[in-house]
């Protein structure tokens, strides 16, 4: 008997430890379920903490498109690229990209020499000076604007006509006024500081007629002087060109026609009569 109760002791405490071990390992399951429902339901009505909310990421707008930049030099960056031209983007009549633009100026650099007044070049300059104020209207803050208006400055600088060194003056103001900042703004302020003066080649006049002799010429008036320029205006000084020496007109060949010469007589032989 004793035998008997030992085993149904054994077993009743096999069948309790089995029952606290499938208790304890069943514990966090049900708690995790209970905690997932408790998420789902919504809680009682009554006073809650607020809960910090993570920080909202800036989003880009219509006005500011990079607003969405973390740091000051990506924005920075971002602002350069919205407001740049496009590089297959063309401008003025003749269609000039904002490249064109810069190479139109360097190369006219080189052929002007030291000065120039042909008229072809001019030409050239020209259009692409119209395509750079569509440019500059179109996309006003980009950042390759200054180096534009300083290739232009180098190369009207060259040019002596009055509407080819006011171009430059013009430029120079730009680069002062609205690109200071700037490496080309800042070299520009430094150039005006020693002075500018335009040169504009005079058109060349006919060399006067020389006098008979003994004619003395009539005394002419001294040239009056330049005036000085206006506050703000650069001076201006005039080239002389050297005159035209008028090219010689041939005479004219007497008209009407000249009276033929007689014709001479025929010679006389001497003939003997018969005696």
């Amino acid at each position: 008997m004793r035998v008997i109760y030992r085993s149904k002791q054994r077993e009743r405490s096999k069948g309790e430890l089995s029952h606290v071990m499938r208790r304890t390992l069943l514990a966090p399951s049900v708690a995790l379920a209970i905690a997932s429902i408790a998420l789902v339901l919504p809680g009682p009505a009554g006073p809650t903490t607020a809960s910090a909310a993570p920080a909202a990421t800036p989003t880009p707008s219509k006005k500011d498109p990079c607003g969405a930049t973390m740091s000051k030099w990506a924005h920075l960056q971002c602002q350069h690229f919205v407001s740049s031209a496009p590089g297959d983007e063309y401008f003025g009549k003749m269609k000039i990209s904002y490249l064109g633009i810069d190479n139109t100026f360097k190369d006219g650099l080189i052929s002007a020499g030291a000065y120039t007044t042909d008229d072809h070049l001019i030409s050239k300059l020209l259009f692409a000076d119209e395509a750079l104020q569509r440019w500059a209207s179109k996309y006003p803050g980009d950042p390759q604007l200054p180096r534009a208006y300083f290739l232009g400055f180098q190369v009207f600088r060259k040019v002596y006509t009055k509407p080819g060194q006011d171009t430059a003056w013009t430029y120079t103001q730009v680069l002062v006024k609205k690109y200071p900042t700037t490496y080309f703004g800042k070299a520009m302020k430094a150039s005006l500081s020693k002075g500018f003066t335009e040169h504009v080649v005079a058109e060349a006049l006919p060399c006067p007629t020389p006098l008979p002799k003994g004619v003395k010429p009539e005394t002419t008036p001294s040239a009056t002087e330049t005036p000085s320029p206006a506050p703000g205006q650069p001076k201006v000084e005039i080239i002389t060109s050297p005159c035209i020496a008028p090219t010689p007109t041939p005479s004219p060949e007497p008209t009407g026609s000249r009276s033929p010469s007689p014709a001479p007589l025929p010679s006389v032989a001497a003939t003997k009569h018969p005696g």
